[in-house]
């Protein structure tokens, strides 16, 4: 199982969008600091999860919600 999830800054106005097989280990890393992309931005709160059954299907969602549609979305959910 793969998830796609969005994440919102707390301290700046930035919402992340990703994918992984293991969503509490992605999020401890991007509230740690570790990941490159997102490390100016931390702390985050979950703002959204969705449970895909292939990495490909995955893919495709991180990729719509990543567009503009989807990031109006996620901004309404903030």
């Amino acid at each position: 199982m793969y998830k796609v999830y969005a994440i919102s800054s707390l301290s700046k106005n930035y919402i992340y969008v990703g994918l992984t097989s293991d969503l509490d280990k992605r999020l401890l890393r991007h509230n740690r600091g570790y990941e490159k992309t997102t490390k100016p931005y931390a702390p985050f709160k979950l703002i959204y999860t969705e449970e895909c059954s292939d990495r490909k299907l995955a893919r495709t969602r991180e990729k719509y919600w990543k567009s503009g549609t989807g990031k109006e979305k996620l901004k309404l959910m903030k």
